[in-house]
């Protein structure tokens, strides 16, 4: 199978039947030039009123220098209205008023150091869909193959292939049992060339692992 439409270079990568680009799906690291923001080739973003800054649209408290990064892996899907609140959103709390009386006078900060170091990074594996509405709270870890229900709220950690929903979100189900899961995890579809994922597409489709597995063994080895 040709792959050529798998173009990790294209910011607008799709187009609707009628040979229209869609300019509301992105690229997303074709489009975010961010030091404290790193994603992964072919992880897109959709929203129906896009915006002139995508990272200010979808991680908008995340300034260049934070003392936290946001990580999202290969092939992430992004639905509308998802924000990602990183660790220098939240208030100093060990004090006795919370206002930021820093962010007005910066020499204030020295009396905030030790609550404004070492914020936890937020994380998001491969393939992980994010739908529509989501929040992703400071510090939260997301698996690979996770979905994540519209609306959801998402803090702590999330499991690679756990479907969640809700607010505290919760685990519903896990998409595939723990031997299918490492599995999964072992193959790493997402990192391998993309004449090979275009060629991997039946079984990516219709979940047939034993598939991918096999187009896996009969690979050509990588070169050095």
């Amino acid at each position: 199978m040709h792959a050529s439409f798998l173009d990790a270079a294209q910011p607008y990568p799709m187009r609707f039947p009628d040979g229209r680009l869609n300019t509301g799906l992105v690229h997303l690291n074709r489009v975010i030039d961010h030091p404290n923001i790193e994603i992964g080739d072919f992880t897109y973003a959709s929203s129906f009123d896009p915006p002139e800054d995508w990272a200010a649209r979808l991680a908008p408290y995340t300034y260049a220098g934070a003392p936290e990064k946001l990580r999202i892996g290969r092939f992430c899907q992004i639905a509308d209205r998802v924000r990602i609140i990183t660790a220098s959103a939240n208030h100093p709390m060990k004090g006795i008023s919370t206002y930021p009386f820093a962010i007005f006078d910066h020499a204030r900060f020295a009396d905030y150091k030790d609550q404004i170091s070492g914020l936890p990074d937020t994380v998001i594996g491969h393939d992980v869909w994010l739908g529509d509405g989501a929040v992703i709270l400071p510090g939260a870890r997301i698996g690979s193959g996770a979905i994540i229900g519209a609306g959801a709220v998402v803090t702590g950690e999330v499991p690679d292939y756990a479907v969640v929903t809700g607010n505290p979100a919760q685990i519903r189900r896990m998409r595939y049992g723990p031997e299918e899961i490492a599995r999964l995890l072992d193959l790493a579809w997402w990192d391998w060339p993309v004449e090979r994922i275009g060629a991997a597409i039946p079984a990516l489709a219709s979940g047939d692992l034993a598939a991918l597995e096999a187009m896996a063994r009969s690979a050509p080895p990588s070169r050095s």
